[in-house]
């Protein structure tokens, strides 16, 4: 037993000379969190949970995946990519079966079954007819039924419907809170994360630019507004500042009280991730307990 899902020691992948998907990234995600990992198209979430998954070796550094290397842990693992590869000439029934056939020892037919059944799905439909919401649901219905103990999901409610994605999305949380599941999800949709998920990676450029606990990351930062440079703000850590209506508006990380004359609040975990965004020279923040700590392997 660990309680380490996926940590990361100066992780790096390359493709080539000039691309870098990822650079000496490091992180730990403890076990038993729902993660979010965002960050605008291009910037390295898709790579990170395709080395997690084991489909893919880093070029550099070290990761761990539920305390072995990511080979090592697969059928520990579920992974659902963005274009939801399933065979198109099965039916659904047929998939739900290849799935238990796969995973002999750990597969649970009444969840997967439940999920496709819950989106009204022909079990005798070909995966060929499908839309890609449809698509979405089998796949999900999948990585469920394999009881892994970490869920790797990469844009997964991207061809959902609103309706769908907020069932679905429940399910999902539902079936992790009661199996003490891991799950790691990219998304673009930050509004339903932060009601979903209590764990965040921000990537950016490569690079994780936040990482740690969403109250944790949200709570060390305040939005302030006033009048005056923004020089005014030394020595808090400033992330962001602009020019608005009423003075001048700026992110900080407060190193101590904030001047009486600014109006200051908590931000939103869509303020604070934008402001991040824009300030890609911005410092980093790993909170306590996000950091890598111990050795990793890249088997």
């Amino acid at each position: 037993m660990t309680d380490t899902a996926i940590e990361a020691t100066s992780l790096s992948k390359h493709y080539g000379r000039r691309r870098r998907a990822l650079h000496d990234c490091s992180f730990r995600l403890p076990v038993g969190r729902v993660c979010a990992v965002v960050g605008p198209n291009g910037a390295g979430k898709s790579t990170l949970l395709t080395l997690a998954a084991g489909l893919e070796r880093p070029t550099s550094g070290t990761l761990t995946v539920l305390g072995t290397g990511p080979a090592a842990a697969r059928a520990r693992v579920a992974y659902v990519a963005q274009d939801k590869p399933l065979h198109p000439r099965l039916t659904i029934a047929d998939t739900l079966r290849f799935g238990a056939e796969l995973n002999p020892g750990s597969w649970d037919m009444a969840t997967a079954e439940r999920v496709v059944d819950a989106g009204g799905l022909d079990p005798t439909a070909r995966i060929r007819t499908l839309s890609g919401g449809q698509r979405t649901r089998v796949a999900l219905a999948l990585a469920l039924g394999k009881r892994a103990e970490l869920l790797l999901l990469d844009e997964p409610m991207a061809d959902l419907d609103p309706l769908a994605r907020h069932q679905l999305m429940g399910t999902l949380m539902a079936e992790a809170a009661a199996h003490g599941t891991t799950v790691v999800m990219s998304s673009h949709i930050i509004g339903e994360l932060a009601d979903a998920c209590d764990y965040l990676l921000l990537v950016s450029e490569g690079s994780i630019r936040l990482g740690g606990g969403i109250d944790d990351l949200v709570g060390a930062h305040r939005l302030v507004t006033g009048r005056g440079p923004a020089e005014r703000l030394h020595p808090h850590t400033v992330v962001e500042s602009r020019a608005t209506g009423r003075g001048l508006t700026a992110m900080i990380r407060p190193e101590g009280p904030v001047a009486d004359d600014w109006d200051v609040e908590e931000p939103s975990l869509e303020e604070l991730l934008l402001s991040h965004l824009r300030s890609p020279d911005a410092p980093p923040l790993l909170t306590p307990g996000t950091t890598a700590t111990t050795s990793a392997v890249t088997a």
